[in-house]
């Protein structure tokens, strides 16, 4: 043996051990011959590894399933939330442009991605126009609307007061808070379709 060769250090060993495809007899022994100085450690990770875990045998209770069901539904939204929400991740520019195409104000498209719009309040021809602008199907935005509110305790941090929760608005009343002309609004809120 010589000297001056690179010894592998005991992770290393343990480590290319634990990646063999498999960890059978003539494996473990060959192991062994190789690097007898870390004996008792390859053979306690044979062992760990050719160990069956505790309960794998056996399938999941419905107790079990129940649980892992829940803890499922209370992060899955957190996940999802982004990918189906059109109006989640839009920029200051996007915004305005969306606003140009619509023909209404900035703030009314604001009022539609913080949620505050009473969804059944929007004629269907403006949602129709709106999911078009966004690149998305109608039902993915009316979905949407009826999502609840996380814009409220986002723009909070400079409250002087405790933050409520601010109540959704029609549609003909965020183009009246707008300033929206009557007639505009009045071809706003026509449904033609």
């Amino acid at each position: 043996m010589n000297p001056n060769a690179h010894q592998p250090s005991r992770e290393d060993v343990l480590d290319a051990f634990a990646v063999e495809p498999n960890h059978g007899r003539e494996i473990l022994e060959r192991y062994l011959r190789e690097y007898p100085h870390f004996s008792n450690e390859l053979v306690d990770l044979s062992r760990e590894l050719s160990r069956v875990p505790h309960g794998a045998e056996r399938p999941m209770s419905l107790q079990e399933q129940a649980m892992v069901e829940a803890a499922w539904q209370q992060h899955m939204p957190i996940e999802t939330k982004s990918a189906k929400d059109p109006l989640a991740d839009l920029s200051v520019a996007q915004l305005r442009e969306i606003a140009v195409q619509l023909d209404v104000p900035r703030q009314v498209v604001t009022a539609f991605r913080e949620r505050r719009v009473v969804a059944t309040s929007v004629p269907r021809r403006f949602l129709t126009r709106m999911a078009a602008a966004l690149n998305c199907t109608v039902d993915l935005l009316v979905s949407t609307l009826t999502l609840p509110s996380g814009a409220v305790l986002a723009r909070s941090y400079k409250s002087d007061g405790k933050p409520s929760a601010e109540t959704a608005a029609t549609f003909e009343r965020l183009l009246i808070d707008a300033g929206v002309s009557e007639e505009k609004r009045t071809a706003l809120l026509a449904d033609g379709n």
